[in-house]
């Protein structure tokens, strides 16, 4: 790998700043909640340590491991297993996982069919992946492509961090090249309005505007099959 590719994936990884909002990870655990998904987890992608933090402190998960291209956080604690390594590589641990978390990684990365197979190999028999990106068909979105040329989230300061966008049918098709089973989506329910992102369609709406075209991020849950 050439020296100046190495740290063009560094700076969009520092510009990633390592974290995501709240409504991001509050839709994580509601989904692990409602799957009841326990065992070995590896948040790939963990940035900051905060999601692997908040598992432990308000689910009590004891089998906790994390990957970044990101040093270790400093708070994590010793039993947490951490691998630091370049997410666009195919990463591999010494053992396989119940759950795998990839929060708003996959936008981040090169080449998301070579990250579904990394994913699916990481994971055991019958295991689940839970992954979260921004939502390119909420109206927000759409606002973004025809009036800017891109979706919302690849728009000015999002570049290079944000290198990749994919809408449902792409995660549709490439769970289904990789192995993955049809995968289930959510939604955080909390999205911008246009050109006045102060305001939420939530806060105008009294909460009655959800869904799709309302939120600025959706909730991937697929599983690797028994056999």
């Amino acid at each position: 790998m050439s020296r100046r590719l190495t740290e063009h994936r560094k700076l969009a990884s520092e510009l990633s700043g390592g974290t995501s909002s709240d409504c991001i990870k509050s839709m994580v655990l509601s989904i692990v909640q409602h799957h009841q998904l326990s065992g070995a987890l590896l948040d790939f992608g963990a940035g900051k340590g905060e999601l692997l933090s908040q598992l432990r402190r308000e689910m009590q998960w004891k089998d906790l491991a994390g990957c970044d291209l990101m040093t270790r956080p400093t708070e994590l604690p010793e039993d947490m297993d951490w691998q630091q390594q370049d997410l666009n590589e195919n990463v591999q641990f010494a053992r396989l996982f119940d759950v795998v978390i990839c929060s708003e990684i996959i936008e981040h990365l090169e080449n998301p069919r070579l990250t579904f197979r990394c994913l699916f190999q990481l994971l055991k028999p019958g295991g689940a992946l839970v992954l979260t990106m921004p939502n390119q068909e909420c109206i927000r979105s759409y606002a973004g492509l025809i009036f800017g040329g891109h979706f919302t989230h690849f728009l000015g300061n999002s570049y290079p961090a944000h290198i990749t966008a994919l809408l449902r049918m792409d995660l549709i098709r490439i769970c289904s090249e990789t192995g993955f089973s049809s995968p289930q989506f959510y939604f955080t329910n909390q999205g911008a309005i246009p050109k006045l992102t102060s305001l939420s369609w939530q806060t105008i709406s009294f909460g009655l505007l959800r869904g799709r075209l309302f939120s600025d991020n959706l909730g991937m849950l697929a599983r690797k099959p028994l056999n």
